[in-house]
């Protein structure tokens, strides 16, 4: 049978990008999203939960991300979830949950407004940001609302 490790997110920096390079020059750029969840209990009261995921993007898609995205910004994540572990230096393990991008998507207006935008020469009004490909060297219910 066959199977399917595909995830969407649209959610809201909690900090701003970090970005790294790799042994052999990639860029690495991790990211933390926050989605939230809206509902209606049964008595009646507003709910609200906010869950915080890992995201990795890499290649040039990090290098555009370190370079626009900053705390509070709305993104379009799609990509896959992966699970790692480690052993720390007290010789615990230590596990881990990622989201590693294919595809970021930029939402939202540019900061700062239109003055700044002018001044990037790759951007259109269409889309400020636009999207670039994946590089491929990475490693191996109740009431419904937009997260932001």
């Amino acid at each position: 049978m066959a199977s399917v490790n595909r995830v969407i997110l649209i959610g809201n920096l909690g900090a701003d990008p970090e970005k790294r390079y790799t042994g052999t020059g990639n860029a690495v750029c991790n990211l933390r999203i926050a989605t939230n969840e809206r509902w209606t209990d049964k008595q009646g009261q507003k709910q609200e939960r906010t869950e915080w995921h890992r995201v990795v993007v890499y290649g040039p898609q990090a290098e555009n991300c370190a370079k626009y995205l900053s705390k509070g910004r709305p993104v379009y994540i799609e990509g896959s979830i992966r699970s790692r572990s480690w052993e720390d230096q007290q010789g615990q393990t230590k596990y881990i949950t990622e989201v590693i991008a294919q595809r970021v998507q930029f939402l939202g207006g540019a900061p700062g407004g239109a003055g700044e935008r002018s001044a990037r020469p790759a951007e259109s009004s269409a889309e400020p940001f636009p999207e670039v490909p994946m590089d491929q060297s990475g490693p191996a219910g109740g009431e419904e609302d937009i997260p932001f």
